[in-house]
């Protein structure tokens, strides 16, 4: 038996849920040790999403499998340039590293 549920979800604007989250002393600190490698994780889920293809489809164009994909936009493997590289090219985008104060 299906439950149908009237839930209506709000869209959440990530940067102002950080900036709330980032108050707390040890997300603040989690966050700083690797708040970087997420924010590339949410990047990526965010274009392929916008793109229109699926972790698997990224998967294929990048050369490793839908499970690696869903580990990156977890936010819970780390990226080499290579890597990051092919994944701009399979998106349609340019690499951009820089270093900034």
């Amino acid at each position: 038996m299906k439950i149908k549920s009237n839930k209506k979800y709000k869209a959440v604007d990530f940067q102002k849920y950080l900036a709330e989250q980032l108050k707390d002393r040890k997300v603040r600190k989690y966050y700083n040790e690797y708040g970087k490698q997420l924010e590339i994780a949410y990047q990526i889920s965010k274009l392929r999403k916008k793109e229109g293809i699926s972790q698997a489809e990224l998967a294929g164009k990048i050369g490793t499998t839908q499970s690696n994909v869903a580990r990156m936009e977890a936010g819970q493997q780390n990226f080499t340039t290579d890597t990051l590289q092919k994944i701009a090219s399979a998106l349609k985008r340019d690499l951009k590293v820089e270093f900034v104060r």
